[in-house]
């Protein structure tokens, strides 16, 4: 019995050395407003079950990919895929991670706060000025049933580099080929018109305070703060309200053998809103580099393992869509590619 007792003791202090030693991890992101409220919620759990610290500052996604290009961060976020002269600028390889799929909706001020409708190019054409009032006869065509007002349109947009922008522009050049050619899609623009509002407060104050705005937001702050949002016209013809069920339905894509040439955009989903995006965490393809640590290393690819797959769960309580099962395949492919020295780090889950 006493050498029975030794064992136990000698087990229970190894499991608790195991224990510290996890807890000695801190690690630091940088990047995407569009998913912190969810990785607010992720890190904090995973640092109840697993003691692993995480500082995450939402920055925008342009932010993210700067800092992990400065090697000032252990991973960044991006709601747009880098671009090839980003990667290529880059110290070494960067592979993304897709962790969940949002939504980005419109936002607008007129009188007694209807439920609006539209199509995408007369979203392009208001963000390119050409359409000016509110009682143009192509929206009021498009909501007959609403006493539009004589207002002008004050269009609003993110000031600061935002994967929102990517995400919404991205769709625009998808639905014009006049805002394609003369804007084109990216974290920040040279607008044609228009007031700039940094982030989505920014954005969402801007609309609330100067009557006939117009202006984008990510679902999950619209939902939040009980701003009413528009309806918008899909590719098969359907006037779609984004949702859980939406979003849902628009991340359910035949998926290309390279996960970075997911598109939720313009969804031919029928019933998928089209301004839906996956979203990224992007780190190093090799990880020995500075004075990161071989078990650091892993133990920053083993949370990201836990944040697509059990952590997946908290994703639709805060209206984020999660993982197709084929996309959940597609980052565990990318994470066992993530090496040390040469050698996959996770090669053995």
């Amino acid at each position: 019995m006493r050498v029975r007792k030794i064992i136990m003791a000698a087990a229970l202090v190894v499991c608790l050395a195991g224990i510290g030693f996890a807890q000695s991890f801190q690690f630091v992101g940088a990047g995407a407003t569009f998913p912190a409220p969810l990785y607010t919620k992720m890190f904090d759990e995973y640092s109840k079950q697993f003691g692993v610290q995480v500082n995450y500052q939402a920055i925008g996604s342009g932010g993210g990919q700067a800092q992990l290009k400065g090697k000032t961060v252990d991973f960044g976020a991006t709601d747009v895929i880098m671009t090839a002269k980003d990667l290529a600028d880059a110290p070494a390889a960067i592979v993304h991670v897709p962790t969940v799929a949002g939504a980005v909706v419109l936002v607008a001020n007129i009188p007694g706060n209807p439920q609006l409708k539209f199509t995408g190019d007369i979203v392009a054409d208001i963000y390119l000025g050409k359409i000016k009032k509110w009682d143009d006869p192509r929206v009021k065509a498009e909501n007959p049933s609403i006493q539009l007002p004589s207002l002008p349109f004050t269009v609003v947009h993110r000031s600061d580099g935002s994967g929102t922008t990517a995400v919404f522009s991205d769709y625009l050049c998808k639905v014009s080929d006049e805002w394609k050619s003369k804007v084109g899609t990216g974290t920040s623009l040279n607008w044609p018109v228009g007031v700039g509002g940094k982030g989505n407060p920014g954005v969402a104050g801007l609309v609330k305070q100067l009557p006939g705005s117009f202006g984008y937001v990510e679902l999950i702050y619209a939902s939040q703060n009980s701003i009413p949002f528009a309806l918008l016209k899909n590719k098969a013809g359907n006037y779609i309200q984004a949702s859980l069920e939406s979003t849902t339905a628009a991340a359910d894509v035949a998926v290309p053998a390279d996960v970075t040439q997911i598109s939720l955009t313009n969804t031919d989903a029928p019933q998928g809103y089209p301004i839906s995006t996956f979203t990224w965490l992007i780190i190093y393809k090799e990880q020995h580099y500075g004075n990161n640590t071989k078990a650091k290393a892993e133990a920053l690819l083993k949370m990201f393992w836990w944040i697509t797959h059990d952590a997946q769960k908290m994703a639709n309580p805060l209206v984020y869509a999660t993982l197709p099962n084929a996309v959940v395949k597609k980052a565990e492919d990318v994470l066992k590619s993530v090496t040390w020295d040469g050698q996959p780090i996770l090669a053995k889950m």
